[in-house]
């Protein structure tokens, strides 16, 4: 995290969460996506802003989820980038978020070398929470929880976008996506085009 320099189109899209509840980073393959809404979710989670980040802050811990299309790919791409390699615990916390920001870890029990959720210490004194998700776990286990924001890494499903974004609604509407547009002008896409 501290060695993250975003490119200018990664800036813009930190820079927008100032002002906008909803941001999507749509771009090509192996572009810096990932770590980008990596980074981002890092700094909230630990309250360590970079002194080039203009874009929303949190003071205090806040309540996190993070998710992609499987478990697999949540654990490969969101996990990794975020925690460390999977399965190498010896070297989590040499990611996005800082060894000694890392409180606890639970595991999931359906995909090896995943967690289910993370403990985070925010620099405020308090402990922030991060939990993973995917989307082949359909609508229902993305029901509940009231958060302080989402990232889908991967296009999702409309209606797991909804709930997802739903669950931020109380604390006022705060999610990121961050994927290459496979599906073409789909649902999702066409939300922030403008056309949905």
């Amino acid at each position: 995290m501290r060695n993250y320099r975003p490119y200018k189109k990664q800036k813009s899209f930190h820079d927008a969460g100032l002002s906008r509840g909803e941001r999507l980073l749509m771009a090509g393959n192996q572009l810096g996506k990932t770590t980008c809404g990596a980074a981002e979710w890092a700094m909230h989670l630990t309250g360590l802003y970079a002194d080039w980040w203009q874009g929303r802050r949190f003071d205090k811990p806040v309540r996190l989820w993070a998710g992609s299309d499987t478990g697999i790919t949540t654990r490969d791409n969101v996990q990794k980038h975020l925690i460390g390699p999977p399965s190498n615990q010896a070297e989590w916390g040499t990611a996005m978020i800082p060894k000694d920001c890392l409180l606890n870890t639970t595991s999931a029990r359906s995909v090896p070398d995943a967690l289910d959720n993370v403990t985070i210490a925010h620099s405020s004194g308090g402990t922030s929470y991060l939990a993973f998700k995917s989307y082949e776990q359909g609508r229902r286990k993305w029901q509940g929880e009231t958060l302080d924001g989402v990232w889908f890494d991967e296009e999702p499903p409309l209606e797991i976008y909804t709930e997802g974004l739903t669950r931020t609604q109380a604390r006022g509407l705060f999610s990121i996506l961050t994927f290459t547009p496979l599906q073409g002008a789909s649902d999702v896409v066409r939300l922030f085009l403008g056309e949905g």
